[in-house]
């Protein structure tokens, strides 16, 4: 009895000691920091405050970035109450060293660097001076908010400011982890996770790493540079149908789908906004304008397809827009209308030849010769007086006798409640003119 009591205490013990284990996060930061990475990292940040953790590690290992993705991450760190750290593994450039400054404190492995963040256009030019400014001012703040020298994050921005014996006027700056160190920008220099864990005095604690959620994954993967023009080309091609078509079916449906899913997850990712629903619903009106209103393609279609391709323009560019954000968000639209352009004609010239579809176009005319007619001729209109039902411009409805039927004039108006005569009859196609202009 007593060696089970004394089990049942030593379970007990264990399982307390278990539970009272401290947990920390790491939060892995690699590759190019693109807006799909930004809800990642908050939703573990929040995920890490919920369980209780005691610290959250950022584990860097990134080239840069968009300015717009590091700066919701660095929202993300200053809105918990947890300590975050940024553990520089092995480097954290541009918009790294932006989340890597946004912490409480930066450690970094032997060799690693950190700097070098000069925002710049998808050609590797300077941005412009307005961009540089706020760059230049978002590092300044984070350096003061967490005691840092602000000339030195200044520095890394801009390589017009100098600081004797660091970097020269002319050379942006970009820290080694002795440098860093020395400067006092890092706390320490550390070998790997587990002397980081020991120096933030956790040093037996459980490290989490929380993964990427479908719905993550499903995002980041819509708004990746291969997949929006495929969504957008899809988005066009049914617009065209339809538009062709003169009625919604298929193509309207197809077309709603894929914007729905690109305007969707850029909206997600806080790209697109109201002015983007905006020219949006203004790009449906003018195209629905033309598909039921002025069946063809005229000026509404023209200005549908302007607006729609400037909203698709500036729901990939986000709030802090670079010339590299514009020419990539061009290039996208652009290679979605290539695609569009491309499939639009390759089946329209291979469709009639092909096996899969032949029954829906015909291969060989049908004429009235080999038997073939649309519909029964009427010769017994012709020459019949009746009355313009409605305006003819040149088409409308007659009314000949008691029956009711479409005709078209050769050319001239003919206003409603006018006589008309019959002067040909070919199928469908009844041809009247007014008695007013009859010879």
């Amino acid at each position: 009895m007593k060696s089970l009591f004394a089990a049942l205490v030593f379970a007990c013990g264990t399982i307390t000691s278990v539970a009272a284990q401290d947990t920390v996060y790491r939060i892995p930061i690699t590759g190019v920091i693109e807006l799909g990475l930004a809800p990642f990292v908050a939703r573990a940040v929040r995920e890490a405050d919920a369980a209780g953790a005691v610290a959250v590690i950022l584990d860097l290992d990134t080239p840069g970035g968009r300015i717009d993705a590091a700066e919701k991450i660095a929202d993300a760190i200053r809105r918990t109450d947890l300590p975050v750290y940024a553990f520089v593994n092995p480097r954290a450039y541009s918009a790294g060293a932006l989340i890597a400054l946004a912490s409480d404190g930066i450690y970094m492995r032997s060799g690693a660097v950190i700097g070098a963040a000069t925002p710049v256009d998808g050609q590797g030019t300077k941005a412009s001076e307005k961009i540089v400014s706020a760059m230049r001012a978002e590092f300044r703040a984070l350096a003061e908010e967490h005691g840092l020298d602000p000339t030195v994050a200044e520095a890394m921005v801009d390589e017009s400011i100098a600081i004797p014996g660091v970097v020269e006027e002319g050379q942006l700056l970009t820290l080694s982890t002795e440098e860093a160190v020395e400067l006092g920008f890092a706390r320490a220099q550390v070998s790997d996770e587990a002397d980081l864990l020991s120096r933030i005095g956790h040093a037996d604690a459980v490290v989490v790493e929380p993964g990427i959620n479908w719905a993550e994954r499903l995002v980041r993967f819509l708004t990746s540079p291969l997949v929006q023009p495929l969504l957008l080309s899809l988005g066009m091609l049914g617009l065209v149908f339809e538009i062709k078509s003169g009625g919604f079916g298929l193509g309207g449906v197809v077309s709603l789908g894929a914007l729905g899913l690109f305007f969707g997850s850029n909206l997600l990712l806080g790209l697109a906004g109201m002015e983007e629903i905006i020219l949006l619903a203004a790009a449906m009106v003018a195209l629905g304008v033309e598909v039921f209103v002025l069946p063809g393609f005229g000026v509404a279609g023209v200005l549908g397809l302007l607006l729609l391709g400037a909203a698709f323009v500036l729901a990939m560019v986000g709030n802090v827009p670079t010339m590299g954000d514009f020419t990539q968000a061009i290039a996208v639209v652009g290679a979605s209308v290539v695609i569009t352009v491309a499939v639009a004609y390759a089946w329209l010239r291979h469709l009639p030849s092909s096996n899969r579809f032949k029954g829906l176009l015909l291969k060989k005319g049908l004429d009235k010769e080999t038997g073939f007619i649309s519909a029964p001729e009427r010769s017994d209109l012709i020459g019949q007086l009746g009355t313009a039902l409605t305006d003819l411009r040149p088409a409308g409805t007659v009314v000949i006798g008691e029956e009711r039927i479409d005709a078209v004039t050769e050319g001239e108006f003919v206003s409603q409640g006018q006589q008309i005569k019959v002067l040909r009859s070919d199928g469908y196609r009844h041809v009247v003119r007014s008695v007013d202009n009859d010879p």
